[in-house]
């Protein structure tokens, strides 16, 4: 079992038996699963200000109002109440880590530790930088800072090893060419081959593929010390 008190975990697992009431815990659903993808947060406070709309709204209509102009009223609101609360926001300092500590714990339950943890790791990759979560082997949280990008893909030809030992391929300071498609023919690389070459760098070419008298090529440049490079594909394929 999972225990949680998030919105969106919650109404997911409601499901009602009476058809029309299922319905409305549709709409909730969809209003915190919304709230959830936009803000990453707040889908309990969506849930609980769907049921204030509601129950107000059923109000009125039992009343007598017009269904069409209490539905411009709500929108009209809704505007009102997004402005003042943009006019309220404060922007987050990032270099600010009690700040970081509050909303991250929030977004965790409450959970002060995990809040610490996102601290720190907001704190060494910075406004722009990217965080994944992975699971963990151990009951201890680690933050791991890795400068550049990673993937999870490896070289097409153990001939484009540097150090046979370990297996490894290690370029240093090397050209990238991201190409979004397969790489069959040699035709095409000739000219970067060479100014490369000359340059004296090594270069690491990341493509959907690289098959054929292409990969030929570039084994043969490596292994006869013409040219450093490596080929690996590109996530996703």
């Amino acid at each position: 079992p999972t225990v949680t008190k998030d919105g969106v975990t919650v109404a997911e697992e409601i499901e009602l038996i009476d058809k029309a009431e299922n319905m409305g815990v549709k709409l909730v659903k969809e209003a915190a699963s919304k709230t959830s993808k936009v803000a990453g947060d707040g889908t309990t406070t969506a849930t609980v200000l769907a049921e204030a709309i509601f129950k107000q709204a059923y109000r009125n209509l039992a009343a007598g109002a017009d269904a069409m102009s209490l539905n411009r009223g709500i929108q009209k609101a809704v505007r009102v109440v997004t402005e003042k609360l943009a006019s309220m926001a404060k922007p987050i300092d990032i270099t600010r880590k009690e700040d970081i500590i509050n909303i991250s714990a929030v977004s965790a339950n409450n959970d002060i530790e995990i809040g610490k943890t996102m601290a720190r790791a907001f704190q060494q990759v910075g406004k722009d930088g990217v965080i994944t979560v992975e699971e963990g082997k151990s009951l201890e949280t680690t933050v791991d800072f890795v400068e550049g990008m990673q993937f999870d893909r490896g070289f097409l030809s153990a001939n484009f090893v540097t150090d046979p030992e370990n297996m490894v391929c290690e370029l240093e300071k090397p050209f990238v060419l991201v190409y979004e498609d397969k790489i069959s023919s040699v035709v095409k690389l000739i000219k970067l081959l060479e100014a490369v070459s000359k340059s004296k760098r090594p270069m690491l070419i990341i493509a959907e593929d690289v098959e054929g008298e292409a990969l030929a090529t570039l084994v043969v440049n490596k292994l006869r010390g013409v040219l450093q490079v490596c080929a690996v594909k590109a996530p996703g394929y």
